[in-house]
């Protein structure tokens, strides 16, 4: 069996190993080496073929044997293949980031882009975009054009991160603000997890298409398939990856009334698919050291929320887990973002008559009907579809079919 893999210095939020177990009949793992042992893993380690991600793709050029011409030309290398004992050299990069630009639709010709960082991921970008016609501009720290003069850039229609800004485990950062850009088009990140970057939800905001990195990620892993093994790959494979990647790495978010019945629905939903359930208010109580109601007395409902957003924004950031919510999270606008950027957000609901009001100091206090006249539009705008609670197994089994139906 072939022996492949991802190279690089931190690895722990690659998505690489789930696409490549669909692409091709050949090991696939994660390799994390220090700079300093890099070269001799590249010329002598046992391996077939590879990726090769931050900080390395500049780094491994010299120890290729041969180049593609792009590669060549980029001075950039993400995808290695030993031939006949020779280390060749690719860039399918370049093949995924147009792939990424022709989903989104953008019309490149004669349009100002902004590229973000220096990196090979950069001269990668602005060389697909300056082929399909753009006038292309570099952002960097330290350049001519850099963060700190970006006004000067408000004709710009296309932008593109090309940074780390904004990945896992730091999500929620931007690297720039979007008011700055009036005449944006299209702003694309090559960042993928989590699938909703701050830079993504920023653009969805003002209603600017947007395309995250995974397309990128899934187009040139199946071109460095196709390297590794020597074998075409069917173009509908593609969109299959992309599809099926994007649902398993995303969270299951359940918000809705207290009582709603989030907590059994998750559970269930978790041991059906193998997923690590969480109980978001189990995980309060533990930090508060105390039960919520006595939380609410000490604090009141504005700290409980602080503490609680502060979890969401740990957990909301994470993959492959099923969370359920507490009741009044909605109530903080902050939180929806926090729940979408890696998650599909599901409204439990259930009959009002039926939800219990025990141990649930807002509900006692003001009223169960007077609590979803509050909340019921701000569930509405929170999640991607609703499922009703008329049993545990029902609801699960209708979010299960509406998420296999659905789009990453």
């Amino acid at each position: 069996m072939l022996q492949c893999g991802l190279l690089g210095r931190t690895l722990g939020h690659s998505y690489s190993p789930a696409i490549h177990a669909m692409l091709g009949d050949y090991r696939y793992d994660l390799i994390e080496l220090e700079p300093e042992a890099l070269e001799d893993f590249v010329k002598h380690g046992p391996w077939d073929g590879l990726n090769v991600t931050i900080p390395y793709k500049k780094t491994v050029v010299p120890f290729c044997d041969e180049l593609s011409p792009l590669a060549e030309a980029l001075g950039s290398v993400n995808t290695l293949v030993k031939r006949d004992g020779r280390i060749y050299g690719d860039n399918t990069d370049a093949y995924g980031f147009e792939a990424m630009v022709r989903r989104l639709g953008v019309d490149c010709a004669g349009k100002k882009a902004l590229v973000l960082g220096s990196g090979g991921a950069s001269v990668t970008a602005q060389a697909v975009l300056r082929n399909l016609g753009a006038a292309v501009t570099l952002i960097s720290r330290s350049g001519p054009d850099n963060y700190e003069n970006l006004d000067r850039h408000g004709d710009a229609a296309i932008l593109v991160n090309a940074t780390p800004v904004g990945m896992y485990p730091r999500a929620g950062a931007s690297p720039v603000d979007l008011d700055l850009f009036p005449r944006l088009e299209a702003v694309l990140d090559i960042v993928y997890n989590p699938a909703r970057t701050r830079l993504i939800l920023d653009a969805q905001a003002r209603s600017i298409p947007a395309e995250s990195g995974l397309w990128m990620l899934a187009a040139q892993a199946v071109r460095a398939s196709e390297q590794f093994t020597g074998q075409p790959i069917p173009p509908e494979t593609l969109e299959r990856v992309w599809r099926t990647v994007g649902r398993d790495m995303e969270n299951i978010v359940l918000i809705g009334m207290p009582g709603a019945g989030k907590t059994t629905v998750g559970q269930l939903l978790a041991q059906k698919l193998g997923r690590e359930f969480v109980d978001c208010d189990e995980v309060l109580v533990e930090r508060a050291g105390m039960p919520i109601p006595d939380y609410f007395a000490k604090y009141g409902e504005a700290g409980f929320r602080q503490l609680e957003t502060a979890l969401l924004a740990e957990l909301g950031q994470k993959s492959r887990l099923v969370l359920a919510t507490g009741g009044g999270c909605v109530t903080r606008p902050e939180n929806r973002d926090l729940l979408r950027q890696n998650g599909t957000v599901v409204w439990v609901q259930r009959p009002l008559a039926d939800l219990p009001i025990a141990g649930r100091p807002v509900s006692q206090a003001k009223g169960v009907e007077a609590i979803y006249r509050e909340r019921e539009p701000l569930y509405r705008q929170f999640s991607d579809f609703a499922a009703d609670n008329t049993t545990p197994e029902a609801a699960a089994g209708a979010i299960l079919q509406q998420l296999e139906q659905g789009s990453p």
